[in-house]
Formats: structure tokens, sequence, C-alpha cells
């Protein structure tokens, strides 16, 4: 490796465990309870299948991210993923919608955590190793200093 890279160990942890309670979790009781979930946030009543969808695919970004937890570097297209997602969200709906004067007050708080997951995304990820050529010694190097 020809440069050191500055992997931000604890904010790799903190947002694989962030994702674990918020995104898992979530998607627990979306899959789970799907009802109570909709009317505790009163969110419209929505096709079960897209809504069984998205809980299902926070449920998976949760249990990704346990293993997120022993081996930070190998999971972060973990964080990549909801990095790009809840960014494509961001532009492709919510900026729309609040453009054309359309944003439904139930979606306050889902914009407020949906954006504290790209902001400490964009803090965690180590971008430089992301597009780095590392090669498994290097990989492995990096790894033992966590």
């Amino acid at each position: 490796m020809s440069k050191e890279i500055n992997v931000r160990w604890g904010w790799l942890k903190v947002m694989y465990g962030y994702t674990i309670v918020g995104a898992g979790g979530f998607g627990l009781a979306m899959v789970l309870f799907p009802e109570t979930v909709r009317s505790l946030f009163r969110w419209p009543t929505q096709d079960p299948i897209v809504y069984g969808v998205t809980g299902s695919v926070w449920l998976a970004f949760g249990v990704m991210s346990i293993f997120g937890l022993r081996s930070p570097l190998k999971f972060i297209p973990i964080l990549m993923m909801q990095l790009c997602y809840k960014s494509i969200w961001f532009i492709g709906v919510v900026f729309p919608l609040l453009i054309a004067g359309n944003f439904p007050l139930y979606g306050i708080l889902h914009v407020f955590v949906m954006g504290s997951y790209i902001i400490g995304d964009l803090i965690a990820i180590p971008f430089p190793y992301v597009f780095s050529k590392m090669d498994a010694k290097d990989i492995a190097l990096a790894s033992e200093r966590a």
C-alpha cells in the first residue's frame, strides 16, 4: 500500500449499530406488525407487497450490519448501498415533493432519520479505501489495526 488510509473504526461500528437498531428493528416491526407501524406513524394504507419489500430490505440491512460489527471493512457495501438508495430517495422523491409543495407531514420524521444515515455514512465510509486498489494483504493489515 503506497500510503496509509485513515479508517474511522469507531464511526463504522456506530453506523453498523445504528443500522442494526434503526433499520433492522424498524424493518422487523414492518414485517411482523405492518398495521401497527402504519397506524403509529399515521402512514396512509399502502400496497402490502411493496410495504413488505421495504420492511424486508431494511431488516436485511440490519442483519448484514451484525456482520459489519465484526469485519467493518468487508461489509462497507452495506453502508454504501444505504448511502446510495437514501441519497437517490432524497433527490428523486423528497426534493420533487418539496418543490411541488406536496410533501406530506407524516414524512418529516422519515426525512430526518434518512438524513442522519446519509450524514453518518458519509463520515464513516473510508472512501479512499473503497476506491483504492488495495490487495488482500493490505486489507488484512488495515483490519488488524481495528
